[in-house]
C-alpha cells in the first residue's frame, strides 16, 4: 500500500493509546474526539488509495482499488460532514468542561484544526456544485493541513 496507508495507520494507533491508555474512566469529550478522528482518517484513506492508483504499475490492483473507491465515493461528503458535526459536539463538550483556554497547546490545535476541517468540508461540497481545479487544489491542500493538525491535536 501507499505511505499515506501507513501514516494514516499510525495516527490512528496513537489516537486509539490516547483513549485507551484511560480506560476505564474515559471521558465522553476523548470518546466522541476519537469517533470524529476516525471519520476523518477513514474519508483520508482515499487519499492513500488514489496515490496507490497512480503509483502502481499493477493494471488489476489499479482496477481493483478504483472500484473499492467508486463504492465509497457516494458517501464521501456524508461522511467528511458527519466527521465535522461529531468534530463540533466535541468542542462544544471541551469549551463546557474546560472553557476558553487559549494558552492550552491542545487546544489551540484543536481549533485549529476544527477551523481546517471546516475549509475542508466546505470546499468538498462546493466541488460538487461547480468543480474546478483550483477547489480541487484547495481541498487537497485542507486535506493536508487536516492531516497534519490532526496527528498534532492527537499526540499533544
Amino acid at each position: 500500500m501507499n505511505k499515506w496507508f501507513y501514516f494514516n495507520s499510525t495516527v490512528l494507533l496513537i489516537a486509539v493509546w490516547q483513549v485507551f491508555h484511560l480506560f476505564p474512566t474515559i471521558p465522553i469529550h476523548i470518546v466522541i474526539g476519537f469517533i470524529g478522528v476516525v471519520f476523518i482518517l477513514f474519508n483520508w484513506t482515499r487519499h492513500a488509495v488514489f496515490s496507490t492508483i497512480r503509483n502502481t504499475s499493477d493494471r488489476n490492483r489499479k482496477i481493483r482499488l478504483a472500484n473499492m473507491s467508486k463504492k465509497i465515493l457516494p458517501f464521501h461528503r456524508w461522511i467528511g460532514t458527519t466527521a465535522l458535526f461529531i468534530i463540533i459536539i466535541h468542542a462544544i463538550l471541551v469549551i463546557d468542561i474546560y472553557g476558553l483556554y487559549w494558552r492550552n497547546a491542545k487546544y489551540v490545535s484543536g481549533f485549529v484544526t476544527g477551523l481546517i476541517l471546516i475549509g475542508m468540508v466546505t470546499t468538498g461540497w462546493m466541488r460538487l456544485l461547480r468543480p474546478t481545479g483550483r477547489k480541487r487544489k484547495a481541498h487537497i491542500y485542507f486535506g493536508l493541513a487536516l492531516f497534519f493538525f490532526v496527528t498534532i491535536h492527537v499526540m499533544l
